[in-house]
C-alpha cells in the first residue's frame, strides 16, 4: 500500500448505478458509483461508494479507492509480460504491445490501464461484461505482474542465469542498481 497524500491523483468515475428498493410507500432510490484514482507513474487504487445521492455516492467510492492504492509494474508504457486474470465470471487478458500500438481495451479495462500511465496495451474480455467484475479483474491482473529482477530475487540467482550472458548488453547497469540488483562489473584491462 502507498500513501495517497505524497501522490498528485487523478480521479475518473466509471460507472454510477441507481437502484431501487421497495418499500410500503412504493420505491426509495438510492445510487453507488465505481472510481478509479491513479497519478500515471504506476498507482492505482479502486473504490466502491453507495448514497442517497449521486454526489455522495462518487465522494465516498473516490475515499475508497484511496485507502487502497498500490504501485503497479510497468516497463516502457505497456506491462512486462502477458497475465490473465479472473473475478467472479469475468476473464481478462492483458498483452503487451509495441510502442504506438495505444491502448486496445473496452470502456471498463480502458479506464484502469489509463490511469496507470500504460499507454500500449492489447486486452480481451471473456464471460461476464459486468463493468464492476472487469474493472476488479483487471486490477488483479496488475497485481500480479512482475518484472526480471522480482523473478531473479525470487528464485535467488542473478539476471545473468536468468536470461544467459547476453543480458549483460540489454540491462544497463542504471537499472539494475534502481532494481536493487548488484550489476555486474565489466573487466576492462588497465591500458
Amino acid at each position: 500500500m502507498v500513501n495517497s497524500q505524497d501522490l498528485e491523483l487523478t480521479e475518473k468515475v466509471i460507472k454510477i448505478n441507481r437502484v431501487a428498493k421497495v418499500v410500503k410507500g412504493g420505491r426509495r432510490f438510492s445510487f453507488n458509483a465505481l472510481s478509479v484514482v491513479g497519478d500515471s507513474q504506476g498507482h492505482i487504487g479502486i473504490g466502491f461508494g453507495k448514497a442517497n445521492e449521486v454526489p455522495d455516492a462518487i465522494r465516498k467510492s473516490v475515499e475508497n479507492a484511496k485507502k487502497v492504492i498500490v504501485k503497479i509494474e510497468t516497463k516502457r508504457n505497456t506491462i512486462p509480460h502477458e497475465i490473465i486474470s479472473k473475478y467472479k465470471t469475468s476473464t481478462v487478458i492483458l498483452r503487451p504491445a509495441y510502442p504506438g500500438t495505444g491502448i486496445k481495451a473496452g470502456d471498463a479495462v480502458r479506464s484502469v490501464v489509463e490511469i496507470v500511465g500504460i499507454k500500449d496495451i492489447l486486452t480481451k474480455v471473456h464471460g461476464s461484461r459486468n463493468q464492476m467484475n472487469v474493472v476488479k479483474a483487471t486490477f488483479l491482473g496488475l497485481l500480479q505482474l512482475r518484472n526480471h529482477f522480482d523473478v531473479a530475487k525470487q528464485r535467488e540467482i542473478s539476471i545473468e542465469k536468468l536470461w544467459g550472458q547476453e543480458s549483460k548488453d540489454k540491462i544497463s547497469n542504471n537499472e539494475q542498481k534502481e532494481m536493487g540488483v548488484n550489476p555486474v562489473e565489466e573487466n576492462h584491462p588497465e591500458a
